[in-house]
């Protein structure tokens, strides 16, 4: 057998690491069959669940447009984008959807979406996500097509290559960036991590395909020729692998002896390299360790605390991508200059506990930071007659009404008193 004659090969016990080509080898488990490109790196259950959270994430959020100015901003409602983008960026799907299929590429390097515009009047009628592995990123830095525009994306849409300028296309780049123009794919930088993911998925599944047996090595004092091992080898699997041969005895024929190589997933630290390496694929896509489950470190304080710097860390830098590549593409240049941008709500990130929400909406309104109608508005709350003013703290009124009643006692009080010293300061000088 090829397992003895590797074994007899070696004239010292040496130790191998979990991600040693020969320790898996001898698992059935082939690293070079773990297709990590692409779509094929979804499989594994953590780099699925870390897109997921992403995606999700990013398509919750309603995205709306501003308009500010020196002295307020307002809400874009009238705009002609709005009802694109918050509810149905094309014919085809919805807003949810639309952001999802953006985050779900983006996260693996890049996202596109093609801008389709009305050709009388020259607006956006509808965005179209594209497949990012039939799109190209082309710069013509040295003018080899004759045009003004230096950025190009070459698209093959069913068997034909279009161009599509920069103008017409919404790029979104992942996380890392070599040269501003195009994403990093970020699965074939973490090949190692993934492929150890996907080998210790197989791992598993051939541990319980195989009944949960122990790997082993059969030994025979004869000689076999290599049709016969076949033969034996198939015949010895098909009645002691498998679950409905867990527990089950098997017999071997005289001359041959079993010989079990004792290992267990715990003592191979098979435990320990699963989590690191999950640990390692969250991290390389933000993902804090209590949104997969992994509740060992954390407390409820602690989870509002993560969950904060998931915002921050993770989900501002993407967020702040797609308001600046939308703003920038879909609006014209006299807009940009009439204060028109987009920006993500992030409450729905953000939100905290009841308590939480409503000790921070008190101080706002008290600290006269928001008014009575605005805190409402944070919990989805009609307005309310006179609750579009600032209130101050103290008897909790009108923010312009602050220090009046004050003003008016102060005033008063200091009148009656430089009266009686007036009349007092008369009789002395009198009687004197």
């Amino acid at each position: 057998m090829f397992f003895r004659k590797v074994l007899e090969q070696r004239s010292a016990p040496t130790e191998v690491g979990l991600n040693d080509r020969k320790f898996l080898d001898m698992l059935g488990i082939d690293p070079a069959g773990v297709n990590v490109r692409g779509k094929g790196a979804m499989k594994i259950e953590t780099v699925y669940t870390c897109i997921k959270i992403l995606s999700e994430t990013v398509a919750k959020l309603p995205l709306k447009i501003y308009q500010s100015d020196e002295n307020d901003i307002t809400k874009g409602t009238k705009h002609y984008l709005y009802p694109l983008l918050k509810l149905q960026p094309n014919p085809l799907m919805s807003s949810i959807n639309f952001f999802k299929a953006l985050e779900a590429s983006r996260a693996f390097g890049n996202a596109y979406a093609n801008i389709e515009f009305d050709q009388r009047t020259g607006k956006v009628i509808a965005l179209w996500p594209l497949d990012r592995e039939k799109v190209t990123v082309i710069v013509d830095d040295i003018g080899l097509l004759n045009t003004q525009t230096k950025l190009w994306y070459q698209v093959n849409a069913g068997g034909e290559l279009r161009k599509i300028p920069a103008h017409e296309m919404l790029h979104f780049l992942g996380n890392v960036t070599l040269d501003g123009f195009v994403g990093v794919p970020t699965m074939e930088y973490l090949k190692g991590t993934v492929e150890n993911a996907a080998s210790a998925g197989k791992f598993i599944n051939n541990f319980y395909k195989n009944g949960l047996q122990t790997k082993g090595l059969i030994q025979y004092t004869g000689s076999l020729d290599e049709p016969a091992k076949k033969v034996f080898r198939e015949q010895f699997e098909s009645m002691s692998s498998g679950l409905k041969n867990s527990h089950r005895v098997s017999l071997l024929p005289f001359g041959y002896q079993f010989t079990p190589i004792s290992m267990s997933m715990t003592d191979a630290q098979f435990l320990e390299n699963t989590e690191l390496t999950i640990r390692q694929l969250a991290a390389a896509f933000g993902i804090k360790m209590h949104q997969l489950n992994d509740l060992d470190r954390s407390t409820h304080n602690n989870n509002e605390q993560q969950q904060q710097q998931f915002y921050t860390d993770t989900m501002l830098p993407i967020l702040t991508t797609y308001e600046q590549e939308i703003t920038r593409k879909l609006f014209l240049d006299r807009e940009i200059d009439d204060g028109y941008f987009v920006r993500f709500n992030v409450d729905a990130v953000l939100r905290a506990d009841f308590k939480t929400r409503m000790d921070a909406l008190d101080k706002a309104v008290k600290g006269s930071i928001m008014s009575p109608d605005e805190a409402r508005a944070k919990e989805n709350l009609p307005p309310m007659p006179g609750g579009n003013r600032l209130y101050a703290n103290g008897n909790v009124i009108p923010l312009e009404n602050a220090g009046v009643q004050y003003a008016k006692k102060g005033g008063e009080g200091t009148g009656k008193d430089n009266a009686k010293d007036n009349k007092g300061d008369k009789g002395t000088s009198g009687s004197s």
